[in-house]
């Protein structure tokens, strides 16, 4: 199955997404290229947009809709190191594809918050985790949130590609990412409302491509 097949689903049952079409096939794309280089995906969001980085993460890290199992140069090799427990891994883990949720570092994040600049905690797990050819993946409602701005700005230094998932306006974000996927609403439970099924698609087309 092509992964635009569920692009074109994600517009069939969101008509109000038609407008971000190309925004977020772009976002696809740029994923895409990242991981085939064996790069990594950052996200990083406040409150809900939290929840939401948590959830993306548990959709790229496992099976989402298809089977992912690891490949033959891993089984051979877990064996080798323990034929019993080998054997197992071989046939019971699964491929993921590297994210991380920056809010769910609960220890390391309130020590940047009590000992160094609150508006920084995202930026500084950019500066330390992020390599070139990687993806920031910013979710901000308003596109304003000033630790998502500030993690973009680390991002693009390091030599990443910036993501923005925002409402309406874009805010200050649109101007900082490579790709911004504004969707059409302004209020916070609304825009967050059309943000799953966004992040959904990509994840969906990612495991396509990658596992289809």
């Amino acid at each position: 199955m092509d992964p635009y097949h569920h692009l074109d689903t994600l517009v069939s049952r969101y008509p109000a997404l038609t407008g971000v079409r190309e925004e977020i096939a772009a976002a696809f794309e740029t994923l895409a290229a990242s991981y085939q280089a064996g790069g990594q995906l950052l996200i990083a969001g406040n409150g809900g947009s939290a929840a939401d980085a948590g959830h993306i993460v548990g959709e790229l890290m496992k099976s989402f809709c298809l089977p992912r199992p690891m490949d033959e140069a891993f089984r051979l090799a877990a064996e080798a190191e323990d034929p019993l427990l080998g054997r197992a891994l071989g046939e019971r883990l699964q491929q993921g594809l590297p994210a991380l949720a920056l809010s769910a570092h609960t220890a390391l994040g309130t020590a940047w918050i009590n000992d160094c600049d609150p508006e920084l905690v995202y930026a500084q797990q950019v500066a330390g985790y992020g390599r070139k050819g990687d993806v920031l993946l910013g979710i901000t409602t308003s596109g304003n949130s000033a630790n998502i701005l500030y993690a973009a700005v680390a991002a693009r230094a390091k030599g990443l590609k910036v993501i923005g998932l925002t409402g309406a306006s874009g805010g200050r974000l649109a101007g900082k990412a490579d790709v911004c996927i504004r969707v059409p609403e302004t209020e916070t439970f609304k825009v967050q409302e059309l943000h799953l099924p966004v992040y959904h698609c990509l994840c969906l087309m990612l495991e396509q491509r990658f596992f289809g």
